[in-house]
């Protein structure tokens, strides 16, 4: 599994439970030398959280391979390693743990180097981050879980699949939803080894499929002299094989991004026949197939009113509405460096769309994507309004899953703090809802 750069880890920082009570916090640290080393080199760490703990390198605790040290008991062993590869764990004692929400954690490791002279020893580290607690809330009526999109660029570079599925777990998530080219190595026809590492990895960290993203590729042969639009019968061709490989993995939903016509997202006409050629299969396998009101659409248009339509007129169970949160975004995402006003589409400055809204279609919603951008020091979102929105949810009914879905900013390992960020804020709003 990958590590972060920071030495201080933003996966694994959480209070620990012992006997029904919280009797400190645990975070992980990656070795900092270039080697792995003995563990009765480690000097100590000095750790300090905002103006709530200051204590000196002797009194965390740290754990290797399972096992909890003393720093005594790492200097008087033998055997105990830090590899490179594997971060420590450190536990802090602390009578009640620290409360939710992001905190400043500073660190001063200190590390024996027997191949540098004594007098400048030992070799120290220091690294203050920001990190959030990992969430302990309920969350309220809903589901929690994430979407690997919210780690773009990260996946692949820095991020591996068991690294971005450790990052799930590690908020308390249960659900995992996976975008179908995205993610899959060898897609569509992954080998027997990677399906068996999926479902190994989601046993390991207790997640669950939700949501596949697909995509029906209307513009495939739209370029050259032989041009040619994209028949019914090709789009949903493109859809089956979708559909069957989501079973396969334990998908429950596929959302089929399709292609548009219009600055208002609306489908290629072949959408209808596409999904209608497709309804008895998605049935056969019990899988339903949203498509998502992304902005700029709006709830209220005639392209949610068409699937409706298509729900209405068909009486099928097997097709349902994917809401992506950006709709209610009612503040601009600020401008990238070098970017300037006019230059970008105009709904990235938020359409802010009514959660009351979600009344009208909350019976034909069957995930929802918890789309984000920003999530400042405060746990304030910069431009989704999430108190409103989750009470129109609760209020509509839905109890299914929240799946984070984060689109800001794609510094390295940015992502997975962000996340962490989202589902502290949503789980305290989410559990003092009316």
């Amino acid at each position: 599994m990958l590590l972060e750069r920071d030495l201080i880890q933003s996966v694994g920082f959480r209070n620990l439970h012992e006997g029904g009570r919280v009797t400190g916090f645990q975070f992980r640290v990656r070795m900092p030398s270039y080697r792995g080393m003995a563990a009765s080199l480690i000097d100590g760490i000095a750790v300090r959280v905002d103006d709530l703990v200051d204590v000196g390198p002797d009194v965390p605790r740290w754990t290797f391979a399972g096992r909890t040290y003393s720093l005594a008991e790492l200097w008087d062993g033998d055997g105990v390693r830090w590899p490179l590869e594997e971060a420590a764990i450190v536990t802090v004692p602390l009578d009640g743990g620290l409360p939710e929400g992001v905190h400043e954690v500073s660190i001063e490791l200190r590390l024996r180097m027997s191949y540098i002279p004594e007098e400048h020893q030992p070799s120290t580290y220091r690294e203050t981050r920001h990190i959030t607690l990992s969430p302990e809330s309920a969350g309220g009526p809903f589901k929690y879980g994430v979407s690997l999109y919210s780690f773009m660029t990260d996946y692949g570079t820095v991020l591996d699949l068991e690294t971005a599925l450790a990052a799930v777990a590690d908020v308390g998530a249960t659900g995992v939803e996976i975008l179908g080219e995205g993610h899959i190595a060898g897609y569509p026809e992954p080998t027997t080894e990677w399906i068996d590492r999926w479902f190994a990895l989601l046993e390991q960290y207790s997640l669950e499929p939700t949501n596949y993203g697909s995509w029906i590729d209307t513009r495939l042969h739209s370029s050259g002299p032989n041009a040619r639009p994209l028949s019914a019968t090709e789009g949903a061709g493109m859809l089956h094989r979708d559909l069957r490989l989501a079973k396969r993995l334990g998908f429950r939903f596929v959302r089929p991004k399709i292609g548009v016509v219009s600055g208002d997202l609306v489908p290629d006409p072949i959408w209808t026949e596409s999904v209608e050629r497709s309804l008895d299969l998605a049935q056969e396998l019990d899988v339903v197939i949203c498509p998502e009101i992304h902005s700029p659409t709006p709830i209220k248009h005639p392209v949610v009113d068409d699937y409706i339509g298509l729900i209405e007129r068909t009486g099928t169970k097997h097709f349902g509405l994917l809401l992506d949160t950006g709709i209610f975004q009612d503040r601009p995402i600020p401008l990238r460096p070098g970017e300037l006003p006019g230059q970008r589409p105009a709904f990235l400055d938020g359409i802010g769309v009514d959660p009351a809204d979600i009344a009208d279609i909350a019976k034909y919603v069957v995930f929802i994507q918890a789309k984000f951008h920003d999530i400042d020091d405060r746990l304030e979102d910069q431009q989704i309004p999430w108190e409103p929105v989750l009470q129109a949810l609760k209020d509509a009914g839905y109890a299914g899953y929240l799946s984070s879905e984060y689109e800001g900013e794609r510094s390295p390992w940015r992502s997975i703090e962000q996340v962490r960020r989202q589902h502290s804020l949503i789980r305290r709003i989410a559990d003092g809802l009316d």
